[in-house]
């Protein structure tokens, strides 16, 4: 455990937002609700990390930002969906054993009203933000895991994204039309609309990372699901009906002959030895 925490702070990176933040808690004189933040926010990153070192993931930084963090991984969409529910899972699950040890010092006098009630109240509105279905948000990841359960990965990604930045989209104008405006507020919906289009940049890595860590290390397998193709699909357009924890038989389907059958591992091995980027899948499997 110790190790655990030396590690994660040696991790820990502040993201500039929260700089922003520090200077709003110096005018309004509110550092006792930024440290009660922060203090929430490291301990629930904390969890994930710890479960995630369990995993022996690799993770590159912890990145703090005012009421969450992300830890950068490149593990998620590439692990046992178990796992990664139980990683995801962990940081709320610290926040509840807050709630726990808050209340047992309360109980015993160890804390005061005013201090119990605040750090209630962040824990309480923390835990709620961090589970809304905003990628990279807990509860956007969890909305992503699910979707790989009946969309394919790449479905299921694309659908998570675009979901995130009309949610965040609709949330702003929402603050903008119809509540009072909170500067702060304000500045979260921003950073999380830009870590969706940064996310929404990079999609197409992301779906390559996941065909490249199934191919290099295989995946756990808890169905199987055949492909029909036609041999004028693209190769690329083949892998992206690939699905996460199931077994792939592709049947290229010829009018004038036989149809035949190839394993997704045989599709993976050709894709990343072959390169057949501009070839359909008929092409590439012609002399089958």
């Amino acid at each position: 455990m110790i190790n655990s925490l030396k590690n994660s702070v040696q991790l820990i990176h502040l993201h500039p937002i929260l700089w922003i933040f520090f200077v709003i808690s110096f005018l309004t004189g509110s550092f006792t609700e930024l440290a009660i933040i922060f203090s929430i926010v490291f301990l629930h990153e904390l969890g994930h990390y710890i479960a995630a070192s369990s995993f022996k993931w690799r993770i590159s930084a912890i990145i703090l930002w005012a009421f969450g963090g992300v830890m950068k991984t490149d593990e998620h969409g590439t692990r046992p969906v178990r796992e990664e529910v139980i990683v995801i899972l962990a940081g709320p699950m610290v926040q509840v054993f807050i709630y726990g040890f808050l209340y047992s010092t309360f109980s015993f006098g160890m804390i005061p009203d005013y201090y119990y009630g605040l750090i209630l109240y962040y824990n309480t509105i923390i835990l709620l933000f961090n589970l809304l279905p905003v990628w990279p948000l807990d509860g956007g990841k969890l909305v992503f895991l699910a979707l790989t359960t009946f969309l394919t990965f790449k479905k299921a990604y694309y659908v998570t994204i675009i979901s995130s930045l009309v949610i965040c989209a609709l949330i702003i104008i929402a603050q903008l039309l119809f509540f009072p405006f909170t500067l702060s507020s304000f500045l979260i919906w921003l950073f999380l609309i830009h870590e969706n289009r940064k996310e929404w940049k990079y999609r197409f890595y992301v779906f390559i990372r996941f065909l490249l860590k199934r191919y290099e290390s295989g995946h756990f397998v808890r169905a199987i699901q055949p492909i029909y193709a036609s041999p004028q699909d693209s190769f690329l357009d083949v892998l992206a009906r690939f699905h996460r924890e199931k077994k792939h038989t592709i049947y290229i389907e010829y009018p004038d002959r036989e149809r035949i059958s190839v394993e997704d591992n045989e599709c993976l091995d050709f894709y990343f030895n072959e390169r057949p980027y501009r070839k359909t899948i008929g092409e590439a499997f012609t002399g089958y």
